[in-house]
């Protein structure tokens, strides 16, 4: 199944809820996600998105078949980090298991390395979240390590992991 990754468009809102008002896709994310997540919240995310600053904030919609299925971003640190970004993803749940993250986290990643100065990205999955590690992986991502007890997440305290791709890894791929 092939995806595409393009910037977002207000008309994106109603797949971007239907894909985000699920408790397992929310399950594997940070906390602040109003639940159920409707229309008007998915028209402030793509409007905020679509405003913020462009060497600042890489945000993508994820689509098969034009149809939104997901959202992609990497958002560059601050300070001595300002050359780091940190990568985020979700997708639908019915989309889960095809190849599709592995697949949209290269088109992102060449994209950002391609268009900034960024020189490392990095994620930082729940270490539970086996298929987000995998895909990293798949990705070319390498694992750095656990992060013990870095995060309490519905009400348990939970180990991440890091991982990172580096600019120069890309060239060489």
């Amino acid at each position: 199944m092939k995806c595409r990754i393009r910037k977002w468009e207000l008309s994106d809102a109603k797949d971007l809820a239907a894909a985000l008002s699920n408790r397992k896709v929310q399950d594997n994310l940070r906390d602040g996600l109003p639940y159920p997540y409707t229309e008007q919240d998915g028209k402030e995310f793509i409007s905020a998105m679509l405003s913020a600053d462009e060497n600042e904030t890489f945000a993508f919609a994820i689509t098969v078949n034009n149809m939104v299925i997901g959202s992609i971003g990497i958002f560059r640190q601050g300070n001595i980090h300002r050359q780091t970004a940190e990568l985020g993803y979700y997708i639908a749940e019915e989309y889960w298991g095809k190849g599709i993250m592995t697949e949209a986290v290269k088109q992102i990643c060449e994209y950002v390395f391609a268009n900034s100065d960024i020189i490392r990205i990095y994620a930082e999955p729940f270490a539970y979240n086996i298929a987000s590690c995998r895909a990293l992986e798949k990705a070319g991502f390498q694992y750095e390590g656990t992060l013990r007890s870095n995060a309490v997440k519905n009400g348990k305290v939970i180990d991440m992991k890091m991982y990172s791709l580096l600019k120069e890894e890309i060239k060489s791929s």
